[in-house]
């Protein structure tokens, strides 16, 4: 049977946590399975930083993520549509998902006009104009050939108050018709429609009422993971996948620490990107359940033990902490050497939780994990809040929480995580 005659994308779900809203997936797309709940590397400009495609290969890493802004740019449409697509232009044979472009629209804020029509960007490479419309989005993903696209959404700071949050998430619900009517390659690429709303309950219902509307294969949740606070994060994760189907995937974006992989997992996620394993590495860090190992620290010069005995990546059977301390931040092969180990952790973060779903002992999972996660430290409010709305009671710890609730009292916002800062605050060993 041909190809052109299967959907380009199907999902499937394959076990369901009977406890929480967890479930386990199969997406099929046409480069590669995808086993979910997934994480997805970024590789912005068409690469990850310090990672071979071959080397993502061995890791079995089954998706990655690109970024239409910046692909529109560099290398443009005109040679990925000569080099027959971003697959064969990298070289990378299985899965690729596409942003739309619509973050910059927060990160370049400084270098965009938004109106009705579309994103005026100023380059930051040459300081050329660029209208980024809905339909030229789309035209940019055309081209690189993604497996699955993002609509072009307007975006807002997760603490934006006001009108503006509104306005942008109607815009982008009129925004994902014009994607969907540019879209030239329905029958190879999938478009997932974002849903917008802020911090605001009702909005986000709205939101996801109307993009359900629309024939389409999956969601994504966005405007989120960007300082907002994580009580606010959690409860808008919860409410958006009370609502969107369970027959289809569900993508949060921007999110990968990884407490904050299991809370959402826990709620319903299916899919995660982020920049922060491959960030982090830049700055000599690497994750364990325990959070980082900041390696340029002095304690490490002679400790002459793997970053992770239980990992099994090419850094970890190769090279000592000593070692890694030794080149760390002042050698260009240790943004690799770490950025191989962080990736393979986060993928083994996400298969470990796939078993645990499959064997019906995510609860447990999650227990043992936030155990060795924060260790001797009290587990934040917010995550026994999230998990326990979906059913999971983590083990009360007194003095732990005593201390807690008098830190966050002493604090009028918890510090939030995001994902666009190296000042991370995963625990530092």
């Amino acid at each position: 049977m041909s190809t052109r005659t299967i959907p380009p994308l199907t999902y499937k779900v394959v076990a369901e946590c009977s406890v929480s809203k967890a479930r386990a997936g199969l997406m099929t797309l046409r480069h590669s399975e995808v086993n979910t709940p997934v994480f997805m590397p970024v590789g912005t400009q068409g690469t990850l930083k310090g990672i071979l495609p071959d080397q993502l290969i061995e890791l079995n890493c089954q998706i990655l993520l690109g970024n239409t802004y910046h692909l529109g740019l560099r290398p443009g449409i005109e040679t990925l549509r000569l080099a027959g697509g971003l697959h064969k232009f990298m070289g990378w044979p299985r899965a690729i998902l596409t942003d739309s472009g619509g973050f910059q629209m927060v990160s370049l804020l400084q270098l965009a006009e938004i109106n009705e029509k579309g994103v005026n960007f100023r380059s930051p490479f040459d300081n050329s104009e660029c209208m980024l419309t809905p339909e030229h989005s789309i035209q940019i993903q055309n081209a690189i050939g993604a497996d699955i696209m993002m609509q072009l959404d307007d975006v807002v700071k997760t603490t934006t108050i006001g009108p503006r949050v509104e306005e942008a998430m109607e815009r982008t619900i009129r925004w994902v018709d014009r994607c969907i009517e540019a879209h030239a390659r329905d029958d190879d690429q999938s478009l997932f429609p974002i849903v917008q709303g802020g911090l605001d309950v009702p909005l986000r219902q709205r939101c996801v009422s109307a993009l359900m509307e629309r024939q389409v294969r999956g969601f994504a949740v966005g405007g989120l993971s960007g300082g907002e606070s994580k009580h606010d994060f959690w409860r808008m994760v919860d409410v958006c996948t009370d609502h969107l189907p369970r027959d289809k995937p569900r993508y949060l974006m921007g999110v990968g620490f990884a407490a904050d992989l299991v809370v959402c997992v826990a709620l319903g996620i299916d899919m995660f990107d982020c920049v922060f394993p491959t960030r982090t590495a830049r700055f000599g860090c690497a994750l364990v359940d325990r959070g980082q190992l900041n390696l340029k620290q002095p304690k490490y010069k002679l400790d002459l033990e793997p970053i992770d005995k239980e990992c099994e990546c090419s850094t970890c059977k190769r090279y000592t902490r000593s070692y890694l301390h030794h080149i760390a931040t002042n050698e260009s092969v240790s943004c690799s050497l770490l950025s191989i180990h962080n990736v393979a952790y986060q993928l083994r973060l996400m298969r470990g939780m796939r078993e645990a779903i499959e064997r019906d002992e995510f609860p447990q999972f999650v227990s043992d994990f936030m155990g060795r996660h924060f260790g001797k430290d009290p587990i934040p409010t917010w995550i026994r809040q999230a998990l326990k709305a979906v059913n999971i009671e983590l083990p009360a710890d007194e003095e732990k929480q005593d201390q807690q609730t008098k830190q966050e009292q002493e604090q009028a916002v918890e510090v939030s995580q995001t994902a666009t800062s190296h000042t991370q605050h995963e625990t530092y060993i």
